[in-house]
């Protein structure tokens, strides 16, 4: 393999979470009496993709007039009610199990809370990871890449042989500005790659899975 270390995004990259986030952000609305048939759920995971849940809190409550604050509040007691029921991407806890079995090693950076490593674990998978950094953690955002290096430097990495892999920009400039490759994963094609030049673009587990495995 060309790389030997592997640092992961969760939601969208790992674990298909944008259905269920998507979901829970139309119930949040539906409770600021916005109407169901104001609604478009294509948009919002489109500028969640694209952008950021914080992003679409504020684009959307600015564009129903309604409180932006109560908007995250409501989504995120809704959307822990509903995260249990998320899964893996068809075809990565293979791709993880691999990639470990030829001596690879995964860590996990995840703007979520340790919800991820609920579902990590639900699935057998949280055993797969050597490091996690979560929310919780007082690290700046990505594309900072300060939590990134954090791990880097912890578990003394080679950069030579790193690579961090998610489905947004944020995700590979956070890779490059640590000194590492990128990979970008985008289903559906919705970002323009172009911004961060990923060393690996793909748009489905199988096309990433041969791209990381390969020589």
């Amino acid at each position: 393999m060309r790389y030997q270390t592997y640092f992961w995004d969760f939601d969208g990259t790992l674990f298909d979470t944008y259905p269920i986030m998507v979901d829970a952000f139309m119930q949040a609305l539906q409770r600021q009496h916005v109407s169901e048939i104001e609604m478009d759920e294509v948009e919002y995971y489109e500028v969640m993709r694209r952008h950021s849940l914080g992003t679409a809190v504020q684009q959307f409550s600015s564009m129903y007039g309604v409180d932006a604050t109560r908007l995250e509040q409501d989504y995120r007691r809704i959307e822990a009610t509903m995260i249990e029921n998320a899964r893996p991407f068809d075809g990565i806890p293979a791709l993880l199990r691999s990639i470990q079995a030829q001596g690879g090693q995964h860590f996990l950076l995840t703007h979520r809370d340790k919800s991820a490593l609920t579902l990590l674990a639900q699935d057998d998978l949280k055993d797969l990871f050597t490091g996690f950094v979560t929310s919780e953690q007082a690290y700046a955002r990505k594309p900072d890449p300060e939590s990134l290096t954090a791990l880097i430097t912890q578990y003394q990495v080679d950069r030579s042989t790193a690579i961090m892999i998610g489905d947004r920009n944020l995700d590979v400039e956070a890779g490059h500005r640590a000194g590492i490759a990128g990979a970008l994963f985008d289903p559906g094609r919705l970002i323009n790659g172009t911004v961060s030049r990923p060393e690996i673009s793909v748009t489905n587990v199988i096309g990433l899975r041969d791209a990381l495995l390969a020589d």
